[in-house]
């Protein structure tokens, strides 16, 4: 069975010698450290879309002291639960980075097959190397290149994505999990660039065909010293907004208190 569509013409794309091959004779090469790029020029926005090479150094960084490890175990723990009983079930981790989830999700589902998709060439180079046990690909979230009811199962954790193409390429009764920042995610940080800190709601998302079927929250304080708290803020989205006040605060702190709350929902596809 094929594993891949063609980004170009959509027709099945099948491995031979290190190539993927669509009848169209559209070809991608598998690099050497075992990804595939099935991202084409004309599908790119910028030369080098995603993270770069120093984004992922320091988000590898800090994922490895294991700040978030009980949301990535939370998460596992569902995708264990919602799995159990497949034979040979395929998962895609969108928006994978450089792996550090997915990998560990392959590690706890023996018999899935697990995807991690980033539109960083950088970000997957990087995972495909360290990760052997994960099919990487450069792909847009917005064209996945998955055959119609291809995948049990989709995570995101932070990851945008197309609803439609979720609708699509999962199976009927299949599930997406995502994972969003709580109310009170970061609530530290924030307090250092705002004058008044206030907390988000964490709205249901309206998926096309899915519909919730369960939500939980994963929160804990994290202490974090200088060199994490400031590549966590250089993580985050509000980065630009930070003062300079702020960057020399956790440049010269001994340690950071900070919160840490996700949101975990499972999204079920109707049948």
């Amino acid at each position: 069975m094929s594993s891949y569509l063609c980004p170009l013409c959509q027709e099945p794309l099948n491995l031979s010698d290190r190539t993927y091959k669509c009848a169209n004779n559209h070809q991608f090469d598998l690099a050497k450290e075992g990804y595939v790029n099935l991202l084409p020029v004309q599908h790119k926005r910028s030369k080098d879309p995603g993270d770069n090479k120093e984004m992922m150094q320091a988000r590898r960084q800090f994922l490895d002291g294991g700040h978030y490890q009980p949301m990535r175990d939370a998460v596992s723990e569902l995708l264990t639960s919602l799995l159990a009983g497949k034979d040979s079930a395929e998962l895609l981790d969108i928006g994978c980075g450089e792996g550090y989830y997915t990998s560990y999700f392959a590690d706890q589902l023996a018999g899935t097959k697990v995807f991690g998709l980033d539109i960083s060439k950088v970000m997957v180079r990087y995972g495909a190397k360290r990760y052997p046990n994960v099919d990487f690909l450069v792909a847009s979230s917005q064209r996945l290149p998955f055959a119609n009811q291809q995948l049990d199962a989709v995570v995101r954790i932070y990851a945008p994505c197309n609803g439609e193409e979720l609708e699509r390429a999962v199976k009927n009764n299949g599930v997406v999990v995502t994972v969003t920042p709580g109310p009170r995610h970061l609530y530290q940080l924030k307090a250092g660039i705002y004058d008044e800190v206030r907390l988000h709601d964490v709205p249901v998302e309206d998926l096309p065909g899915f519909e919730l079927e369960t939500e939980q929250t994963v929160a804990y304080p994290m202490t974090l010293n200088s060199t994490d708290a400031t590549t966590l803020l250089q993580m985050t989205p509000f980065a630009w907004r930070a003062p300079e006040s702020l960057w020399q605060i956790l440049k010269d702190a001994e340690q950071f208190d900070c919160e840490a709350d996700f949101t975990l929902r499972v999204y079920r596809k109707i049948s």
